[in-house]
């Protein structure tokens, strides 16, 4: 099985307590991963999500260039986002690396775009940004819709990737 085919059947059984932002952590021992979505609504097709941040129990490799090889994987699978990623910026002093939207969708006087941080070879965080047109404006995180099959893929390109 999958990291998707095992969290998505929780995400769909999945109640909050309460209204509001609420976290659903998964960890898949077959996989070796786990996963932590901070929803703000969901439903049984798609939610509404502030992050998705997915872990590798440990490193896939310690080779200093697969930290840039990961990064260019999951650019090239994750192809189910509203705009393709593109890798920004590898540091590797930190063990960073920066994925973002290839190109900005602009929608009602805002420039929108996905972020994905990569640290080493076993992190990386989606998050959606947003910001005014004017290039000086200052961006800040938003809630953004996922289907479940799209959430899924996601999930699986980046697990597949490395």
């Amino acid at each position: 099985m999958t990291l998707a085919q095992t969290f998505l059947p929780k995400l769909g059984e999945h109640r909050p307590p309460s209204p509001g932002r609420h976290v659903l952590a998964h960890a898949d021992g077959a996989s070796g991963w786990s996963v932590t979505a901070t929803i703000e609504k969901a439903d049984a097709l798609s939610c509404q999500l502030w992050e998705i941040a997915m872990h590798r129990a440990r490193p896939a490799t310690i080779d200093p260039a697969a930290l840039a090889q990961w990064a260019n994987e999951i650019a090239e699978r994750v192809t189910g986002l509203m705009e393709p990623l593109r890798v920004l910026e590898i540091d590797n002093a930190r063990n960073e690396a920066l994925l973002r939207s290839e190109a900005v969708t602009e929608r009602h006087d805002k420039r929108f775009h996905y972020e994905v941080k990569l640290e080493g070879t076993y992190r990386a965080t989606l998050r959606r940004y947003q910001a005014g047109l004017d290039s000086r404006a200052k961006r800040e995180q938003v809630p953004f819709v996922l289907t479940h099959e799209t959430l899924g893929k996601f999930m699986d390109d980046v697990a597949a990737s490395l």
